[in-house]
């Protein structure tokens, strides 16, 4: 199941605009090369699979590589935690590294990704990590975040109900929420977290030089990611902005239900959010990205699992001559959608309705590596397509 809507665009520019720069991206950049183990992450062109599906290119940045954490979310993590410090502190973010052991606490909720990225983040500031996941949560992703030193636990409630609780805990005990959920009266430090992310924007079109992308397809969750990325871009290439198309699972797709009502309120999703795109069931949209996605966004999409778990396969066994890329459920999406969409001939209304063909050049990004690999081989080697509960 794949359905898709347009974004009827609100281009009334929001407060939080200024945040999505070039200029602000690249000082950001500038911040995570400082630190260690810094290094871009390889962007793929993936020519065999272009000419077989019949795109002039398909890019993938594989985002398992970033800072030994095999997803993308040590971005975030690093540059709020460095901004909450400094800010609180009154000293650069460069000063951050001298700070007192254990002055912070940080709390978050997470599915596993943005947890593991904080927890490492407090553990080279010598700060404190208070984890909290969602049920159904990977044992394995657990474990991760408590090997970097972070107290960590599953608990009994969906995300967005993990997020209020893990926001009572940091009320209760004096810790400081580090969510990149935003809110009303809570966006300053989801907007720093959002900041970071651009690094990997940034080191995209660095790679990419001359080559404009007709089309750019964006994981959603609660669209931090998304509306940060969406900004950036749209800063960067002016009128040349590519379509950007926003990809959720469908039991979990609050943008595309707050696009679809287009009632000028957001929309959430309830319930269990029970996807293996575990980093996409989010069912709250995130009010600082939402302000770029409604601007800057020109599709929604949500889709079932099946598309995942064709990603995952397509970028694990390429064809001959390009490179294998080791995607896990929510880092696939985008590439299992492009792929269904041009390899199925029932979707040809969609292909024409994006306007993807023979002269289009699209970049998708790898959010996450094989962060549960126990499902991961479920679904690679057997074929499978849900989660171990």
């Amino acid at each position: 199941m794949i359905d898709i809507i347009p974004i009827q665009k609100d281009v009334r520019s929001s407060g939080f605009d200024a945040l999505f720069t070039v200029a602000k991206a690249k000082a950001v950049k500038e911040f995570h090369e400082s630190l260690p183990g810094y290094e871009a992450t390889p962007l793929r062109e993936l020519s065999a699979l272009a000419k077989h599906v019949g795109l002039k290119k398909l890019f993938v940045k594989d985002e398992s590589y970033r800072f030994e954490l095999n997803a993308f979310k040590g971005l975030g993590g690093s540059y709020a935690l460095a901004e909450v410090i400094a800010t609180k502190l009154n000293i650069t973010p460069a000063e951050v590294k001298n700070v007192e052991p254990n002055s912070f606490t940080f709390v978050t909720a997470t599915d596993g990704n943005h947890g593991r990225g904080i927890a490492w983040a407090a553990k080279n500031l010598k700060q404190q990590a208070v984890v909290y996941m969602p049920k159904g949560s990977a044992v394995e992703r657990l474990e991760n975040i408590r090997k970097l030193g972070a107290t960590a636990e599953i608990t009994e409630l969906n995300y967005d109900d993990t997020v209020r609780f893990a926001k009572s805990q940091g009320d209760a005990n004096g810790w400081i929420l580090v969510q990149d959920t935003a809110w009303p009266g809570y966006e300053e430090i989801p907007g720093w977290i959002m900041q970071g992310y651009m690094t990997m924007a940034l080191e995209a079109v660095q790679s990419l030089g001359d080559i404009v992308p007709t089309h750019i397809f964006l994981q959603a969750g609660v669209g931090a990611m998304a509306g940060a990325l969406t900004g950036f871009f749209n800063h960067y290439y002016g009128d040349k902005k590519p379509t950007i198309i926003y990809v959720e699972p469908n039991k979990a797709d609050c943008v595309f239900q707050t696009v679809k009502a287009n009632d000028g309120t957001l929309h959430a999703v309830t319930g269990d959010l029970d996807s293996i795109m575990a980093g996409l069931c989010c069912g709250e949209v995130c009010t600082v990205g939402w302000e770029q996605i409604r601007q800057f966004g020109d599709y929604s999409v949500s889709c079932d699992d099946k598309v995942a778990a064709d990603g995952m396969r397509v970028l694990g066994n390429p064809l001959y001559g390009d490179e294998q890329i080791i995607s896990g459920e929510s880092g696939a999406v985008t590439t299992g959608l492009v792929y269904r969409l041009m390899v199925d001939a029932d979707k040809a209304p969609m292909r024409s309705e994006l306007g993807l063909n023979e002269e289009s050049v699209v970049l998708c990004i790898s959010t996450e590596g094989d962060t549960d690999t126990v499902n991961y081989r479920r679904i690679v080697w057997d074929g499978a397509c849900g989660l171990i509960k």
